[in-house]
């Protein structure tokens, strides 16, 4: 049984099928996949790994959040799930020896009048309060959000989201593992419209302090490669469990 978790997000800009033999290169064990075409539209070549379990969640069918697992680690919908909170989805994942919660993030949700982006994840923050712990949690995706964007006189932007999370003993695991401040990354993880001169750093890996401590490696793609496929580049972070 493995002790390795090895978990990828990267917003794909849709049509997936046709790039996920170059993200199964890097051998995850679970992919987050913003903008996901929905199940029956991915259709996957006979010698391309199927996985455990795919789950997809969205409203057109051609872009919603994808969850995939391989090797020796499924996952399933937490039966607490707000569809509502589109789309943050909690999820109970293991391997048979290790249990964890994860929450899949797609922050994206134009028909709320609060706010489309971060407010997602705060309003989240909220109604999983209880189960959103210092052990055993990850929250990761695409978050749509940085600090730079903050909005001093709304509660639930960007640094308040990081606050509550680390008052939590919630961490990102970039800038845990490359000693970064919030608002300032060395690497970006989305080149608006494919342009070099348009870095941001939208997407995460939180984790809890427990799986802090087993964090082995994060990578950040390059600009060069991945943006042949998308305007965002995957996010590889990488736990020894044991």
């Amino acid at each position: 049984m493995t002790d390795r978790l090895r978990i990828i997000t990267w917003n794909c800009n849709m049509a997936f099928r046709k790039k996920v033999e170059c993200i199964l290169k890097y051998e995850p064990d679970i992919l987050v996949i913003p903008e996901c075409e929905h199940p029956d539209k991915l259709i996957l070549s006979e010698d391309v790994p199927k996985p455990n379990n795919f789950l997809w969640f969205g409203t057109n069918h051609h872009k919603g959040l994808g969850i995939l697992s391989y090797g020796n680690f499924k996952c399933k919908v937490l039966r607490r799930h707000k569809p509502e909170l589109r789309w943050i989805i909690p999820l109970a994942v293991t391997n048979g020896i290790h249990k964890l919660t994860i929450y899949a993030v797609w922050a994206y949700n134009p028909l709320d009048p609060d706010g489309c982006y971060i407010t997602q994840v705060w309003k989240a923050l909220q109604f999983y309060n209880r189960t959103i712990t210092k052990k055993g949690t990850l929250l990761v995706g695409d978050f749509n959000s940085n600090t730079i964007w903050d909005k001093p006189r709304r509660e639930g932007n960007h640094s308040t989201v990081v606050a509550r999370l680390e008052k939590k003993g919630i961490h990102s695991t970039y800038h845990h593992h490359f000693k970064q401040t919030q608002g300032k990354e060395q690497h970006p993880t989305l080149y608006m419209y494919r342009h070099k001169d348009k870095p941001y750093h939208i997407d995460y890996c939180f984790a809890s302090d427990d799986l802090i401590q087993k964090l082995n490696s994060v990578e950040v793609g390059d600009y060069e490669y991945w943006t042949r496929f998308s305007d965002h580049v995957p996010v590889i972070v990488t736990f020894n469990l044991d």
